[in-house]
């Protein structure tokens, strides 16, 4: 996600903005920053399941990659050196998460913590897809699938209920399936899954940005 506007700097590899971050021009690390924030948001949310932490450890890992810029060998892409000072943070934050839990538990405190931020978004935001997804399906197929798999009836309380025969229950609730399936996958396919929005990547940057310029 580069900056707007800025041809030169959307032509420049990762290691030629790298090279000029190095050289004296600081608001280039920007643009680095906003080509690798959602690929680093989706990677670090998959150790952590944290959203909050997730966007902490982000800036962790840019301020510590700036601060090592100039010891970047090359000897890799930029972006996999990147990605693995993320994944270190986060194994790392994970490490300290994992022995204040249990420092808690051996004091006899109670884990309260069931669901994290990012379930409770998913599962809302899941749930929202799936209901319109349900609410979408042609009449004959919804009926079926809500009786079999929302309420839970059986085959045979179905049929009774709609005086069809086994067989079209079956290819009915199948094909209702197939249709869900594809819908549900045409999201996954978009990005919109854990996607990493242009507000959550101003914070990011700006706040970086803010720790750079303080870097002397």
């Amino acid at each position: 996600m580069d900056l707007p506007g800025n041809s030169m700097t959307r032509t420049l590899s990762d290691e030629d903005i790298v090279l000029k971050i190095v050289n004296g021009e600081k608001s280039l690390y920007e643009n680095l920053m906003r080509r690798f924030n959602e690929r680093l948001y989706r990677i670090s949310i998959s150790i952590i399941n944290d959203d909050k932490e997730a966007e902490d450890i982000m800036q962790t890992t840019y301020l510590n990659a700036y601060r090592q810029l100039s010891s970047f060998k090359h000897q890799s892409s930029f972006s996999t050196w990147l990605i693995r000072i993320l994944i270190n943070e986060s194994l790392l934050h994970k490490k300290r998460k994992l022995k204040l839990e249990k420092t808690l538990m051996d004091n006899n405190y109670n884990d309260h913590h069931s669901e994290t931020p990012l379930d409770n978004l998913m599962n809302k935001e899941l749930k929202a897809i799936l209901e319109k997804a349900v609410l979408g399906l042609p009449e004959k197929y919804r009926i079926v699938f809500v009786m079999r798999e929302v309420q839970g009836m059986s085959t045979n309380e179905t049929m009774e209920a709609l005086e069809l025969g086994e067989s079209n229950v079956k290819i009915r609730l199948n094909r209702a399936k197939e249709m869900l399936r594809t819908e549900l996958n045409s999201y996954w396919r978009s990005g919109q899954v854990l996607e990493f929005n242009l507000v959550r990547c101003d914070v990011i940057v700006n706040y970086v940005m803010s720790r750079i310029y303080g870097i002397e």
